[in-house]
């Protein structure tokens, strides 16, 4: 089976797609373009020399060094080896350079289909200051705040005093927590400014930083966002991704738990739409926002132009594939959803779904990242339950690349039937030869105001900042030691090999 996208005017079969990326979105990507009949090819560095996700496309190519400087971030290499394979379109995942306009320029220079925005979209969305002024001009609310282009030191602190402390500084090219300081005194200004530069520029090559009021313990909304190259625009729901920690999302979910989510969801709706639309958007993206649950006022962050992490819980609730949808967005043809689901009409929304991100870790060490050989995995197989990896036994965690090994997620009738069922997972989720975060996201579950969804930003700060990891059973302890000795020891012996290959069932993703 092929489908069809419409290149500068011409209809073209896609037949081969790339895949810029590593890891379990890469696998996860496969396995939709597999389904569609569509051939596939991965890259790999020094690092993932042997990763799954090398092994689970029709080819593979060799882009470069561990450093993603020296692979995953080289736009001639990527380029290249497209060429090189015949690959007729390329997907970005997330990460890397799935948010850079010069990966979707590149595309449309050499001929190749970017499953993604177009550039145009990218660069008015893809600053922070940018998008706040698109915001602004649409009517869609955003924080008090000083959103100046290039503004200088000096201005940044004025405005920070025009707006009243607590402010955040946050890098206009930035995500994911990186550049992003709480101030909440003048006295502390410079200084944070200091350390929210350097992160930014290290982060993304880029300094821009602007000023905003701080909402203290707001609730982090996202909307998952889908736009054919027609003006259709489709907002496919909200995730709630309160449960942070250090600005890093560990848990997400769809619908929200919040309360007044219902009362607020068109307006919300409303505006993401008037957002996409002026910016000439299509694909898959994510508009962000806070939600003061006090006033119950709801005001804009930004527009994450690619897939989420997160995308999988909007899938269990909706039954889309969203890479699915991308690709034939990227075709040229129209979104053909079912009514309420098209205008997001909260009908369309079946059950409820949990995600929670498992990464390697070290409980005891403020959860530094765990690198080495997974010798021993073992993954949840259940009712309402979905594994999406990259590794398996065999595995090596590099320090080069992010820490996440795994997301378990689950979906049930209600949200009370997702989480016991995401507990249960979790708890036959097995890993040895590194720590993991698992005990960790176990316990946050189970906590009272996880069960009753009163949770914000600052939840996991005011209720696990004196959390320590749980002491074993010594049985059990010296089982695992034994296990993780005993692997260890035949993994290096002639005889036996713990490739993920020769259990290749046990990595699949698994849906219920």
């Amino acid at each position: 089976m092929s489908t069809k996208y419409h290149w500068k005017g011409v209809s073209v079969a896609i037949s081969k797609i790339l895949v810029a990326n590593r890891g379990e979105i890469a696998v996860r990507i496969f396995r939709t373009a597999k389904a569609l009949g569509i051939r596939t090819v991965a890259l790999y560095s020094d690092a993932d020399a042997d990763a799954i996700h090398r092994h689970s496309a029709d080819e593979a190519v060799y882009i470069g060094g561990s450093a993603p400087s020296d692979s995953y971030l080289r736009l001639d290499a990527i380029i290249g080896a497209a060429k090189q394979t015949g690959a007729d379109a390329i997907h970005p995942g997330y990460g890397f350079l799935s948010e850079r306009a010069e990966l979707s320029e590149a595309c449309a220079e050499n001929g190749i289909a970017f499953i993604g925005p177009p550039a145009s979209a990218m660069r008015k969305l893809g600053a922070k200051i940018d998008a706040k002024q698109l915001a602004l001009d649409n009517h869609v609310p955003i924080t008090p705040g000083f959103f100046v282009p290039g503004a200088t030191d000096f201005q940044l602190r004025e405005a920070a005093q025009d707006i009243g402390f607590p402010v955040m500084l946050k890098a206009s090219a930035g995500g994911g927590g990186r550049g992003m300081r709480v101030v909440r005194s003048l006295d502390d200004f410079d200084s944070e400014l200091v350390i929210a530069k350097d992160e930014a520029l290290k982060g993304f090559g880029d300094d821009a930083m602007m000023v905003e009021k701080l909402v203290e313990n707001p609730k982090h909304i996202e909307v998952q966002i889908i736009a054919d190259q027609q003006g259709n625009v489709a907002c496919l729901f909200e995730r709630e991704c309160s449960i942070q920690r250090r600005h890093q999302k560990l848990i997400e979910e769809a619908p929200s738990g919040y309360s007044e989510m219902p009362t607020l969801w068109p307006k919300m709706r409303d505006a993401v739409t008037r957002l996409i639309k002026a910016a000439g958007y299509y694909g898959a993206g994510t508009a962000e926002f806070m939600v003061d649950s006090t006033s119950g006022e709801f005001y804009f962050l930004e527009v994450n132009a690619r897939l989420q992490v997160e995308h999988c819980v909007t899938e269990e609730i909706t039954g889309l594939d969203l890479v699915a949808l991308q690709i034939a967005i990227a075709e040229g043809q129209p979104l053909n959803l079912q009514s309420d689901l098209m205008n997001g009409e909260r009908t369309g929304i079946t059950g409820h779904a949990i995600e929670a991100r498992l990464v390697a870790g070290d409980p005891g060490q403020g959860f530094m990242p765990s690198i080495g050989k997974i010798v021993g995995w073992a993954e949840p197989k259940g009712v309402g339950v979905r594994v999406d990896t990259g590794f398996g036994r065999g595995s090596e965690i590099s320090r080069f690349y992010d820490s996440m090994i795994a997301k378990v997620i689950a979906h049930g009738a209600d949200r009370e039937q997702a989480r016991r069922r995401l507990v249960d997972a979790l708890q036959d989720f097995h890993v040895l030869g590194v720590k993991t975060n698992v005990s960790y996201v176990i316990d946050v579950l189970n906590s009272d105001g996880f069960k009753t969804a009163h949770i914000d930003t600052g939840y996991l700060g005011r209720e696990f900042a004196e959390w320590s990891l749980p002491t074993p059973p010594p049985e059990l302890g010296s089982i695992a030691a034994e296990a993780t000795s005993a692997a260890s020891g035949a993994s290096q012996g002639p005889e036996k090999s713990f490739s993920v290959w020769e259990i290749r069932d046990n990595w699949r993703n698994t849906r219920a």
